[in-house]
């Protein structure tokens, strides 16, 4: 199936083959089946540079010639996921999707996500091609399989998707937009408990142009992305379904591009995932996938899959992606639009930022004082009381405790938990009841004490607290160490590396709004820095000083709107261009602001993931973005944690440690998504 994109382009990666025999083709698969083994290299390539509908041509053509069944012969040539690719593409797109649906539906279990990503995704016209595939290759109605195999809110959304009804008009009502909108909002944040029918009717069946326009007008009402509200409000495999319709109504290609990036990210491939996309989607928008997947992943996804695979398996995978858009960092036109309009939404969105922890309802310091000595008090320590009081309130509340404790005991609450408890427990314990500016002036000192520097800890902090952040930690530094956080930095720093923290260490980057003139010419420094455009008249030396200025000082929007300018100047992406002509401590720095900016709590969730992965765990780094985060953003980051790893924040915490450590943080988490 062919699809005609952006200005009449045609944007898929496989096209029809010229010159094409289908007799030839029949008589060059059949020569590389017969006798003793197969020659695979000469099947892949015949095969993924056809198009689907040439392939089809050519299994009747192998039919006439021979008399034998093309696909049958492939699947006992070939094995493993290289046959299960080969054999995807030979079949007509309709047919391929019911084969995957059918078995997502059939056995014990039901492959949800794969139910979700095909019915979420397909036009009217590709859902009614799948139903009467379905219907001829099985002899059963997919909506009663469907029905006998899915339940509640879920099962209604996938009959309402089979159905094929999306309206289809560009011409949007306005009115409607805003009652639509209206009526989503009062559905759910609104309403005490959350009338799902509402979000079903207008999601499934309103067309995309009129839903982009409804998702706009429910921002403005709600204060927040309706993908949020989806979160809070429905649950399970239902909000999976919404938020994927939500997604693919804003951007198929960018649910493609992070559906394949999640298939192939950590340990092991999702396979089934990845060539189901490659499959379904090299004839229609395969190359708005690659331009969204290189800007949003700063990879291409021709070097993901190289990466990630091997065999014939990757060899045929990389023929249906079509070409490597990892030109060193350099976006093709159409990507460095898409890298320009994501900055701009960068700067536009307004989503609410919160913690996990809030002030306990009814506080009682008294009562806690007296509930934490009780459990310091005797033989053995009651773990469970001390994580259940100082988890559940918040900072300031804290430090009414370590006041009433001191009143009704004469005693130092810090230094009985000290005495009580030990190991990580102790670290996040202690790390709550200090104040933040106090816990971060502790982090700092220790990455600065000892022998070695630990320079990630400094950069984490410095580059990513606000300026209020940064002065109450130098007045926390000053009066616990009685040194300045700048004379601490300098005697243990030295080179480019000092200056960025002394800099960001001042805590007096601008709070003005944006100047676009002023960001422009910025942004011609950051090019010349990065050896991207023709250096003026400037010396190296002034113009390094004049890039760590404008990183180390500007105000978050205006550097949005800086790195903005930078890609519609250069083509480039600002990180990927830090990371080819920066090196060490210098560029991790420049890279923790540029990332900050971007999206601090996306910046954390990489953390948060990279401190658990693997063998081991770094729990200094978990217990620091734990606990510093839990009253700020605690809450944004486990859902970017969910975009980015489709795991929830809890669960890996859950897997990665135990006992009352693992308490404690699942307790200040705060939940599964």
């Amino acid at each position: 199936m062919s699809s005609i994109g952006k200005a009449g382009r045609y944007r898929g990666s496989v096209k029809d083959f010229p010159d094409f025999d289908a007799n030839q083709d029949a008589e060059t698969l059949y020569n590389a089946m017969k006798g003793f083994g197969s020659d695979k290299d000469a099947i892949l390539d015949l095969i993924t540079s056809r198009s689907n509908k040439q392939r089809i041509e050519i299994c009747h053509a192998y039919k006439a010639l021979y008399g034998k069944d093309l696909i049958a012969d492939l699947k006992y040539e070939l094995t493993g996921k290289f046959e299960r690719l080969i054999v995807g593409l030979m079949r007509p797109l309709e047919y391929f999707d019911a084969k995957e649906i059918k078995d997502a539906l059939k056995g014990i279990g039901t492959d949800e996500k794969c139910l979700i990503e095909i019915l979420a995704s397909r036009t009217n016209k590709q859902i009614h091609a799948l139903v009467e595939a379905y219907k001829d290759a099985y002899e059963s109605n997919l909506e009663e399989d469907v029905i006998a195999d899915t339940a509640g809110h879920f099962k209604k959304m996938l009959i309402v998707l089979l159905q094929g009804t999306r309206e289809e008009d560009d011409v949007v009502s306005e009115e409607l937009v805003e009652q639509d909108a209206k009526e989503l909002f009062e559905a759910g944040e609104v309403k005490w408990g959350t009338d799902e029918a509402q979000f079903i009717y207008v999601l499934g069946n309103r067309s995309k142009q009129h839903l982009r326009l409804v998702f706009d007008e429910y921002l403005k009402i709600a204060g927040k992305p309706i993908e949020a509200s989806i979160r809070g409000e429905l649950s399970g495999d239902f909000e999976k379904l919404m938020l994927a319709v939500v997604k693919n109504m804003r951007s198929t290609a960018e649910y493609f591009a992070d559906r394949l990036f999640k298939a192939m990210k950590g340990l092991g491939t999702r396979d089934n995932t990845l060539i189901r996309i490659m499959v379904s989607r090299s004839e229609i928008d395969m190359l708005d996938i690659r331009e969204i997947f290189r800007t949003k992943y700063e990879k291409s996804l021709h070097h993901m899959i190289e990466s990630d695979t091997s065999g014939d398996y990757k060899k045929a995978l990389l023929k249906l992606c079509g070409g490597d858009d990892d030109a060193a960092g350099e976006f093709f036109p159409e990507a460095a639009q898409v890298a320009y309009q994501m900055w701009e939404l960068s700067a536009v969105a307004k989503v609410e930022i919160k913690g996990t922890i809030h002030p306990a309802a009814d506080f009682n310091a008294d009562g806690d004082a007296k509930v934490l000595r009780k459990a310091m008090k005797g033989f053995g320590t009651d773990e469970d009381a001390i994580i259940e009081v100082v988890t559940q309130r918040s900072n300031t509340q804290r430090q009414e405790i370590i006041q009433a404790y001191k009143s009704h005991f004469g005693r130092d609450l810090m230094a009985d938990l000290k005495s009580e408890l030990s190991g990580a427990l102790a670290k996040v314990i202690l790390g709550l009841m200090m104040t933040p500016a106090q816990y971060d002036a502790k982090q700092l000192k220790k990455a600065m004490e000892g022998a070695g520097t630990d320079e990630a800890v400094l950069i984490e902090i410095l580059a990513t607290r606000n300026n209020q952040e940064i002065q109450a930690i130098n007045e926390a530094y000053k009066e616990a160490y009685h040194k300045t956080l700048e004379d601490a930095i300098s005697s243990d720093t030295s080179g480019h590396f000092k200056r960025i923290l002394v800099s960001l260490a001042l805590g007096a980057r601008e709070e003005s709004g944006e100047d676009l003139a002023k960001a422009r010419a910025d942004a011609q420094v950051v090019a010349e820095t990065l050896k991207l455009s023709d250096v003026s008249g400037d010396d190296s030396t002034s113009l390094e000083t004049r890039f760590l200025s404008i990183l180390c000082s500007q105000s978050y929007p205006q550097l949005r709107r800086v790195f903005q300018e930078f890609v519609k100047m250069t083509n480039h992406d600002v990180a990927h261009a830090i990371r080819k002509r920066m090196s060490g401590d210098v560029k991790d720095a420049f890279l923790a602001i540029v990332m900050s900016v971007k999206n601090k709590q996306a910046f954390f969730a990489e953390k948060l993931y990279k401190s658990m992965k693997g063998a081991g765990t770094d729990d200094r780094t978990l217990i620091r973005i734990i606990v510093s985060r839990s009253e700020i953003d605690l809450l944004n980051i486990r859902r970017e944690f969910w975009d980015l790893y489709d795991k929830s924040l809890s669960h890996m915490i859950e897997k990665d440690t135990s006992g009352d450590y693992c308490k404690a943080l699942l307790a200040i988490c705060g939940g599964e998504e």
